[in-house]
């Protein structure tokens, strides 16, 4: 007789069997939760100060479509194979390869996770005019305080997102409405200029780069998706829809305004306090995924499921991170991870689809090699041509690690039918 699935384990070491897949809503509102992030917005604010009207749509579209199809092909391979980006390392990356990703993966998210406690402990003190002394016990208590919901697993983030994400929508609506209304309406909308430049180039390696960490770690909720529509939908929804909204808050407000913060502007639209609200929720329900995201690779490094405990290490090493100053480095961090994430993604759908053929074997039972050298040069190369790219960093990495994975792929494939041949000639 068959064991019913426990729909309260998180599988971080196994495929998700049948029975804990999650249908559109739950998987859409988690995902469009963790894309609701205050550093998107900021972002947007940038953007919102180069660009008329009309450009910043475009410019907007465009990044936000690019993302939304990448993280829909990562939630596709997930769906289907019930694994996510560090389980389905061990086939691109081999058995101890995978731990490169592992690590890589894990060290992001613990710095968007010190990054986060250390934005919402300062914006506090700024705006409830705290004592400076207030900082570190505030980063302490939100540095240990987000981890509860990912401690709990896939239930508690699915939960927070339900009450979250409606309320930080009509916060954010109302935001939009009343930039309309000082700006003159549409009209006033359009016939703003903008005081600084910015490259195409640019504004689309702002939008792709700055949550495509993100997108490459979202299969850990999108391979608990009922079935390959959801999983591409639910995608959409969180990174084409979601992010795409948090770049046009962000930018709204700092065309009207001509201030890229949106906590900001909330206070000078007069929402101080619903601004402080919209903050701590934003930031709770982009933690609480990281942190997940982080204990899933840490499961998979040390090859034990101690997720619990993962979490609660991880949150303790981001707090000392946010008091060590981890807000002051978000720009050398996001030009970072635009370079050595998305090569990850890229050699995952190149080996799903023409290394495995769309199918994996169960990985419980599959024989792996230690080190899988054509998925590791694959990504050694679109790590390197992304951080040397003057166009747009994380495009060139995933699209030259997926074409090198490709072609050293075919050279082992040619090499080895040689030696087969040599061998029968002998």
């Amino acid at each position: 007789m068959n064991q019913a699935p426990d729909l309260d384990h998180d599988y971080p070491l196994s495929e998700v069997p049948a029975g804990a897949r999650k249908g559109l809503l739950s998987t859409s509102i988690l995902l469009f939760g963790f894309t609701f992030f205050t550093a998107t917005m900021f972002a947007g604010g940038k953007m919102g100060l180069a660009f008329d009207f009309k450009t910043l749509i475009w410019a907007s579209i465009a990044g936000n479509l690019l993302l939304g199809l990448y993280a829909a092909v990562l939630g596709y391979i997930a769906c289907h194979s019930g694994l996510n980006s560090v389980l389905m390392g061990r086939f691109c990356f081999g058995e101890t390869g995978s731990k490169l990703s592992d690590f890589l993966l894990g060290f992001t998210q613990i710095g968007w996770y010190a990054w986060g406690t250390a934005t919402i402990a300062l914006v506090l003190v700024k705006m409830l005019e705290l004592p400076q002394g207030w900082t570190v016990p505030l980063m302490v208590l939100f540095g240990l305080g987000f981890s509860l919901t990912a401690f709990i697993g896939y239930k508690g983030l699915d939960l927070l997102s339900r009450v979250a994400v409606p309320a930080m929508l009509a916060l954010l609506l109302w935001s939009i409405w009343l930039a309309t209304r000082d700006a003159g309406g549409l009209e006033g909308l359009l016939a703003i200029q903008p005081k600084e430049s910015m490259d195409w180039n640019m504004a689309i390696t702002l939008v792709f780069g700055t949550f495509v960490s993100g997108a490459t770690q979202a299969t850990n909720w999108t391979r608990f998706a009922r079935d390959g529509k959801t999983a591409v939908l639910s995608s959409l929804v969180g990174f084409f829809i979601g992010n795409g909204l948090m770049i046009m808050v962000g930018a709204y407000g700092a065309m009207v305004y001509q201030q890229p913060d949106i906590v900001e502007v909330m206070v000078l639209q007069g929402l101080s306090v619903a601004a402080v609200v919209m903050l701590f929720l934003n930031i709770w329900t982009t933690q609480d995924n990281t942190i997940y995201n982080f204990a899933a690779a840490g499961c998979n490094m040390i090859r034990k499921d101690r997720r619990g405990a993962i979490t609660l290490i991880g949150a303790a090493v981001g707090t000392l991170l946010a008091i060590g100053g981890m807000s002051d480095l978000l720009i050398p961090f996001l030009i970072l991870l635009g370079s050595i994430i998305p090569p990850i993604g890229g050699v995952i759908v190149a080996d799903f689809f023409h290394g495995h053929k769309r199918r994996y074997p169960r990985l419980g039972s599959a024989a792996l090699p230690r080190f899988n050298w054509v998925g590791l040069g694959a990504y050694g190369l679109g790590a390197l041509c992304a951080y040397f790219s003057p166009w747009v960093a994380p495009l060139v990495g995933i699209l030259v690690a997926a074409l090198s994975y490709v072609l050293l792929h075919e050279l082992r494939g040619a090499r080895a039918s040689r030696q087969q041949l040599g061998t029968v000639d002998a």
